[in-house]
Order: C-alpha cells, then structure tokens, then sequence
C-alpha cells in the first residue's frame, strides 16, 4: 500500500459537491491540498469549512489556461511540490440540440473539456516530476447519451477519450491517470440544492474515499476507467 500522507493535491471545483468532498477526504487521510474555484469568496469560504489546515485557497478559472499556471505557480511556492491532480471542475446546461445556445455549448466545452486539458497541461511537468496521478472526473454521462444532454455529452465523452489518451502518453513517466465516472451523486451540480431526498445517491466523499484507495494501490495496477453507480435507484 502506498503512503499518500503529505502528499500535494490540487484540486479544481473544490468549493463544494464533488470537489469538496474529495479535499474533505484527502486531509482526513494527511494530504496537503490545493482547491480552485472561480470565485474566491467562496473558495475561502470552503478553505475555513475544510479547517483551513493544510488547505490553499485558489481562484481560477480553467477555461484560462493562464490561471491554471499560476494555480499551480503558487502550489509550488507554498507546498515545494504537486502529486496529484483532480481535475473536477464542471457544468451542465441541458436542453434540446435544437435549442440549445451557442453559450451553453461553449460554456460546457470551454469548462468540461478544454478546460480538464488546461489543468493537465499546467501541472504534466511536476506530474512527471514526482511521478504523481492525475484524475479527471467525468461522469457516466460520458458513455451514455440522453435526450437533452447533446452538449454535455459531448464535452464528457471528450474527458474520457482525452484521459484514455492521456494515460498512454504518460504511463512511461510513471504518472497514472484514471478517470472516474460517477452517477447521480449528492452535488450542487446544475443549480441542485443536497436535501434529505439525496440519500440513496453517491456521496462526494464516497468519490474521496474512491481516490485515496486508487492513491493506495500497488503501483503495478492502474484502473484507468471507473464506473460509479448508487447501490439502487431512488
């Protein structure tokens, strides 16, 4: 089993649902951790929830690949190092093909997919550096289509095969990328309020526990592609 105490993770989206739960996790488990978002009150409103100990606040925005270099400037020059990636950050508008907007669509691109290969593309050289893991959160949304979900589809399908791709590059650096693709998890996602009725869903630190035991793991085994369900349907 591998010792992920002190390790440095940088997280996008880290101001709640799925972001927050994951950096709930990893702090529980003695990793330093790194979270974005693009407002930064509240990013410190997250930080003080976490406990502020050994928590980074960051503002930025992945669709600016700028703003993921300096996130990850500053990572450096307060923690000296960054192991893991998870790149959770993203958004769904849904609507007919036919009526969806052009800024839905580019909304959902800009932040799902091109901005998954700016996290990546800011943090691959300390990734190899350090021999780290990088995680992309999907969603099973990204190899089952619906009605009314033709962007976000999209921009899902392009996060796996991006990270599929992505772990055959990097796999000889010995950096691992899996990415994870959960269901219906309790979230904030698509303007949702969690409540009581959410119970029967994923929990965000159920993907937290998901990711420390993939840290854990024999350094031999590399399960690039998970699928997440709840147990039952509500």
């Amino acid at each position: 089993m591998q010792n992920i105490e002190n390790k440095v993770a940088y997280i996008t989206g880290g101001t709640k649902g799925i972001g927050f739960g994951i950096a709930k996790t990893l702090v529980e488990n003695g990793v330093k951790v790194a979270i974005s978002g693009r407002d930064i009150e509240a990013v410190n409103k997250a930080k003080e929830e976490l406990g502020n100990e050994n928590i980074l606040a960051l503002q930025a925005d992945v669709r600016n690949f700028d703003d993921e270099v300096k996130a990850v400037e500053k990572i450096i020059a307060t923690y000296g190092k960054l192991d893991i990636v998870i790149a959770n950050a993203g958004v769904g508008k849904f609507a007919p093909v036919d009526e969806m907007s052009l800024d839905d669509w580019n909304m959902m691109i800009d932040t799902n997919l091109t901005g998954v290969f700016h996290t990546l593309k800011a943090t691959v050289e300390q990734l190899k550096q350090n021999k780290g893991y990088y995680f992309s959160i999907a969603s099973l949304a990204g190899t089952n289509f619906f009605a009314q979900g033709a962007g976000y589809n999209a921009s899902k399908f392009g996060v796996v095969g991006f990270t599929q791709a992505a772990m055959l590059d990097l796999r000889n650096y010995d950096v691992k990328c899996t990415t994870i693709m959960p269901g219906s998890v309790t979230s904030h996602f698509n303007e949702h309020v969690p409540n009581e009725t959410d119970e029967w869903k994923i929990q965000p630190t159920d993907l937290g526990q998901m990711i420390v035991d993939l840290l854990k793991m024999n350094p031999n085994v590399l399960p690039s592609k998970v699928e997440v369900r709840p147990t039952k349907t509500k």
